[in-house]
């Protein structure tokens, strides 16, 4: 019975969470579907099929006859696959690459044999492991009281998939999304450079389209990764979109900006936490090492009187390259500002860093995910805000009853200064 009552409030929750949970298109979105409409995901055919494979797992609780041994067994297995896969992929693709190769075919069948029996035991797994991390994530979100009657509301369901491409659109005199129309999961760059340019042109818009690591629809979508942190950090973050649904902060997302920025930098602080933890309880070997206390620079210890020379920081450049964009911006430099934007990519590119466009959409969607202190939010005070309730806040509980009752930064700006 209360596996029946579970599963009704799961069904009873969906249309609800995936009505909010996708991007609904405005003016701007409606002109840009005319080149998307027929590239677009489908997203009810997804989570219709998703919705009827969790409801038998679910039914079914295979991860309760395992002993916790045996669960870490196999997740480790999923992980130890899905890294043989790509590798073997990339192998497989290096050789069909090769113009020096005449017969790619018979090259490549051990490395295809080997591929196709990876990629059996993969799929043959796939669905406990899910089973297994819905099932730690659910304990250590209990543990932090993040339930009601004892349960995470909504219950922790995630699929691993393909993901969808998500194609950004923003103005060119000020950095803002528009539009976030996600497409399928199989575009080539080609194909992308193409849609992004034909847009921009016709529309005087600025477009791009990225990928993206998870969906808060429910069941929520997460990319198939062989990093256990990032996993159990990604299935949490979206599990928190899931959560922040069923509150005003969450119905709120697409109202404006700020709230968009509240949102996922609330989603990221969470995630971590409850991903962070996960990894200590139940995979500790997999923990990340602590911070070096001043990670920018590198050290001379044995040589002090050489120069130290600063380390390249991914982060810090991309900040400093949303400063100056937005001042340009600001001062109606449109044409200077891309030009600018595109000089920054190429220092990436030196750097070992490979970032196929940065323009105002790119910025309107990376911006967003403020959680860290520099980064492509530039100086967007919304982030930092979120940031400094965190760390006010005496848990992430305490932390998530405060935000997830807002629907504006206001009220945000109101609680710090309280």
């Amino acid at each position: 019975m209360r596996n029946i009552l579970r599963l009704a409030l799961v069904l009873a929750l969906a249309i609800p969470i995936l009505s909010y949970s996708t991007f609904t298109p405005g003016a701007s979105g409606d002109r840009v579907r005319t080149y998307t409409r027929d590239i677009e995901f489908d997203y009810v055919t997804w989570i219709l099929d998703a919705l009827a494979l969790k409801t038998s797992q679910a039914a079914l609780s295979p991860d309760r006859y395992l002993t916790q041994a045996r669960q870490r067994q196999t997740v480790l297995e999923y992980i130890q696959l899905t890294r043989q896969q790509a590798g073997l992929v990339a192998q497989v693709t290096s050789i069909y690459a090769n113009p020096d190769i005449t017969d790619s075919k018979q090259a490549s069948r051990e490395l295809r044999q080997r591929l196709a029996g990876v990629t059996a035991r993969l799929e043959e797994i796939t669905p406990l492991t899910e089973t297994i991390l819905q099932s730690q994530i659910s304990a250590v979100v209990a543990s932090l009281g993040l339930t009601a009657g004892g349960q995470p509301v909504p219950p922790i369901w995630y699929h691993g998939t393909p993901l969808p491409l998500a194609l950004i659109i923003s103005p060119r005199k000020v950095i803002h999304s528009d539009a976030d129309i996600s497409l399928k999961a199989d575009m080539n760059v080609d194909q992308m450079e193409s849609l992004e340019g034909q847009i921009s042109e016709d529309l005087n818009v600025s477009a791009l389209v990225v990928p993206i690591g998870g969906v808060g629809v429910y069941p929520t979508m997460v990319m198939r990764s062989s990093d256990l942190n990032w996993l159990a950090s990604t299935i949490s973050h979206e599990w928190t979109h899931n959560y922040l649904t069923l509150h005003p902060l969450g119905l709120s997302y697409e109202k404006s900006p700020e709230l968009r920025t509240m949102n996922e930098t609330t989603a990221n602080i969470s995630g971590n936490e409850i991903g962070a933890e996960v990894i200590r309880r139940y995979y500790p070997e997999f923990a990340p090492p602590p911070r070096e206390e001043n990670p920018g620079t590198t050290s001379l210890a044995n040589n002090p009187v050489a120069v130290v020379k600063p380390r390249f920081s991914f982060n810090a450049q991309m900040h400093a390259i949303r400063v100056h964009v937005d001042q340009l911006l600001a001062a109606g430099k449109v044409t200077e500002a891309e030009q600018y934007m595109d000089e920054g990519r190429r220092i990436f590119l030196d750097n070992g860093y490979v970032v196929r466009k940065i323009n105002q959409a790119y910025f309107a969607f990376y911006g967003a995910y403020a959680d860290t202190p520099v980064g492509a939010a530039g100086e967007d005070p919304v982030g930092p805000a979120v940031v400094s309730l965190r760390q006010r806040s005496s848990s992430l509980l305490d932390f998530l009853n405060r935000i997830s009752v807002m629907t504006s930064y206001e009220e945000l700006k109101k609680a710090l200064n309280q």
